[in-house]
């Protein structure tokens, strides 16, 4: 696995599509969930690019502190249906965290996560805040780790 990580402007136009396409792909075709995946986060965030070779397989986006929460924030975290069963998900979590702690000095992050996903991220140190509420038609919960 190769990783990228580039802010919007840095990346190529073949790289942004790669990255929208598997976004629509997982969050809005295979989750059948419409709601407006592209966002003016995308602007503001870290992206996580995960190649196995030319294919695009893993995503996730960073966000600063003070952008969505006092702390920084993880989201948009998939890995292509294609290469699920690899444990890739745990190798683009760890990139994310170890690349957040670098960047802004703190293991702190706040996720909005996929209920279904909360023992997952409580293996990275994750714990539950509150009370699982619906996002876009989807049980989620806000997750924190200090």
């Amino acid at each position: 696995m190769q990783w990228q990580w580039a802010k919007l402007e840095a990346l190529g136009a073949t790289d942004v599509h790669a990255m929208y396409q598997l976004r629509q792909n997982v969050f809005i075709l295979e989750q059948t969930c419409l709601y407006p995946d592209i966002d003016e986060l995308d602007e503001k965030a870290w992206h996580l690019l995960g190649w196995q070779g030319s294919k695009l397989t893993a995503y996730a986006r960073l966000l600063a502190p003070g952008i969505k929460y006092p702390e920084p924030a993880m989201g948009r975290v998939l890995i292509s249906m294609q290469a699920r069963g690899q444990q890739l998900g745990r190798k683009l979590v760890s990139e994310a965290l170890t690349y957040s702690q670098t960047t802004f000095s703190t293991s702190a992050m706040r996720i909005s996560a996929q209920l279904h996903l909360a023992a997952f991220y409580e293996s990275f140190g994750f714990v539950t805040e509150g009370d699982a509420y619906d996002e876009d038609g989807i049980p989620h919960i806000e997750m924190s780790r200090r």
